[in-house]
C-alpha cells in the first residue's frame, strides 16, 4: 500500500494477535536509537494514532498507561507504520528522559547477549 492510511484504514488494517494485542515497537524519531516494545489493543493503537502521546495496554494491569504521566518521561508521536503483514507498529516518537522503566535510556540497555557475528559473502 503506497502513501498515507487514515486512521480509520490503520486500524481497519491491523491484525491483533488472539489476546486483541498489536506489538509496538518505540524508536527514536532522529537517531533510529530502539527505545521499547509496548503492546496496544485497538484503542490504544485509536489514542496512539490520534492524539500525538504513545498510549500503550499494560498486560500486567489491564489499563491503559501513557508512557510519561506518572514519571515524566514522554514519548511523543513524530511518524507510525504498520509492517508488511499490518501484525506489528512501529512509532517513532521524540523520547522525552528514560524510555525504560529501570530509569535506562533505552529497554536494551542493560542486557547484552553474546552471538555469532554474521558475514555476508565477500565480506
Amino acid at each position: 500500500m503506497s502513501g498515507f492510511s487514515t486512521v480509520d484504514q490503520a486500524l481497519q488494517r491491523a491484525v491483533f494477535n488472539e489476546q486483541g494485542l498489536l506489538p509496538a515497537v518505540i524508536q527514536q524519531w532522529d537517531t533510529g536509537e530502539m527505545l521499547m516494545l509496548g503492546w496496544m489493543d485497538r484503542e490504544a493503537l485509536r489514542r496512539t494514532l490520534t492524539e500525538g502521546r504513545v498510549t500503550f495496554w499494560s498486560r500486567s494491569r489491564r489499563e491503559y498507561w501513557r508512557k510519561g504521566d506518572t514519571s515524566g518521561h514522554a514519548q511523543y508521536v513524530r511518524e507510525a507504520a504498520l509492517d508488511c503483514d499490518a501484525d506489528t507498529l512501529l512509532v517513532k516518537v521524540e523520547q522525552i528522559g528514560a524510555a525504560c522503566h529501570t530509569g535506562d535510556r533505552t529497554c536494551f540497555d542493560g542486557d547484552p547477549v553474546e552471538v555469532v557475528v554474521g558475514h555476508p559473502p565477500g565480506d
